[in-house]
């Protein structure tokens, strides 16, 4: 499999001619529609991993392609070929097989921020993107697509999961809001938990790509 890495949380995943599309988000400028999409997996429900504009447009041009996403998602683009998933739930569409954990995101406050539905997204045993949480996979993952910096989320709290998950590679997620400093702050952090525990941390840029 060949991933791609767009800005924030986006990423592709092609594998035998065939490309799976991760969060999609209204945060992602920079990305840029393939011809040969099968699926799509949205995580939750927040702009930042939900565009329906960006939606409709692989649509357009992929109209064999399905939608996967929590029930408040799937409700949201009813014009759009979806289908609900939740926690548990397992689908194998044209090379890939996508087991989905977790079910809830991760809360900012008690006081302000209510309950989201959010799922994580096991790929091909291979690859997890736990949207906005840190719900583990429970099984061992090769490449972790880890969100480092969150309202919801402390360092202390990734670094843990991060060393939990033991995965052989980690690429950040949830980054695009770090300045440039930051990013290097943030980077400097989780490098040294994939020291501790023999991971290696790779920072992939806007459209760079990693064979799996």
């Amino acid at each position: 499999m060949k991933l791609t890495k767009y800005e924030h949380s986006c990423f592709t995943l092609e594998n035998d001619g065939k490309t799976l599309v991760v969060d999609p988000g209204g945060w992602t400028s920079d990305f840029e529609i393939p011809t040969n999409v099968v699926a799509v997996v949205v995580t939750h429900e927040h702009l930042d991993h939900f565009d329906e504009d960006k939606l409709q447009a692989i649509f357009n041009k992929n109209p064999d392609m399905v939608i996967y996403g929590p029930t408040d998602v799937v409700s949201k683009i009813p014009q759009l070929p979806t289908q609900s998933v939740s926690a548990g739930s397992r689908v194998e569409i044209e090379g890939f097989d996508l087991k989905f954990v977790g079910g809830v995101h991760a809360t900012i406050h008690k006081d302000f921020h209510p309950e989201f539905q959010n799922v994580g997204v096991i790929i091909n045993d291979t690859v997890y993107h736990p949207g906005d949480s840190l719900a583990l996979p429970g099984q061992p993952i090769k490449v972790l697509s880890l969100p480092i910096v969150a309202p919801w989320e402390k360092v202390s709290e990734s670094v843990d999961f991060l060393m939990s998950v033991k995965p052989e590679i980690t690429f950040p997620t949830h980054d695009v809001i770090l300045s440039e400093l930051g990013l290097g702050l943030f980077d400097r952090w989780h490098n040294m938990a994939c020291e501790k525990i023999g991971s290696t941390y790779v920072r992939l840029k806007s459209h760079q790509t990693l064979d799996i």
